[in-house]
């Protein structure tokens, strides 16, 4: 498996899912991924369920405040971008013309974090690494593999973000769209596309990947176990993908990579 004890400042590191309904996404998560739920109390009333793979911390999950609830806010995945500073990170994300949604603050004895939405309307978290380095395994089955970007104003976003993190981007022209992958020091960190009218009334979002050893069967288990597949197995030019949900109604992405030649 593809272990990690620390991620470069910019590097995609952590997901975490907000739900109304967290025995709900336990039972579903534990079933689809094989994670084993391991509840923390963070609080008088609040608990912040770790998910395990071999032991190893790859996601987590919590309940959705009752504000976010009356708000209509819909359950989600959250995706963290390690940072040197999150308070300065924050400040500069603001200074480029984001937002700033939750100040920097600490998180016990854990880490640092802000939350920030770029000009285009894309959220994402900001972590500064202390005790939790953030998924200890990615890449592998069950594991998170890829962070996506879908947005309206492609040239916005990505002048924001290569400002704010440093990200360099290489663009391929591909049949059905032009494709943005975003790299941190070398190395392929995460993707954009653009949004168009098929898209409706969808907000811009960063979407979250896991991998899976078989995109089908794990599509087709999805269903069993109450979620839905908003769009069915594809293949691509690096694998195959499916967008599903679970029962709650949180979105994400299922990608089998294909191997090595």
């Amino acid at each position: 498996m593809t272990h990690f004890d620390s991620y470069s400042p910019g590097t995609f590191c952590w997901t975490d899912l907000t739900t109304p309904d967290p025995a709900g996404a336990k039972a579903f998560y534990t079933q689809l991924f094989g994670w084993e739920a391991v509840d923390l109390p963070v609080g008088p009333d609040m608990v912040y369920t770790t998910m395990n793979l071999e032991g190893k911390n790859v996601a987590a999950l919590f309940q959705m405040d009752p504000e976010q609830q009356a708000q209509g806010v819909p359950p989600h995945w959250i995706s963290y971008v390690s940072v040197a500073n999150a308070a300065e990170s924050a400040a500069r994300a603001k200074a480029l013309g984001g937002t700033v949604m939750v100040d920097a603050f600490d998180v016990m004895e854990e880490g640092r974090m802000a939350v920030i939405q770029d000009p285009t309307g894309g959220i994402l978290s900001l972590w500064e690494p202390k005790r939790h380095i953030g998924a200890r395994i990615v890449n592998e089955p069950g594991t998170l593999s890829w962070n996506e970007l879908a947005t309206r104003d492609t040239e916005k976003a990505k002048a924001f973000y290569t400002q704010l993190f440093g990200w360099n981007t290489q663009v391929q022209e591909m049949p059905t769209m032009t494709y943005t992958t975003f790299l941190n020091n070398g190395r392929m960190n995460a993707g954009m596309l653009a949004m168009t009218e098929e898209w409706g009334d969808m907000p811009p979002h960063w979407m979250v990947y896991f991998a899976v050893a078989d995109c089908d069967a794990s599509a087709e288990k999805v269903t069993a176990l109450g979620g839905q597949v908003h769009v069915p197995p594809t293949d691509i030019p690096v694998g195959r993908f499916a967008v599903v949900g679970d029962p709650q109604g949180a979105v994400f992405t299922i990608m089998k990579i294909n191997d090595p030649d």
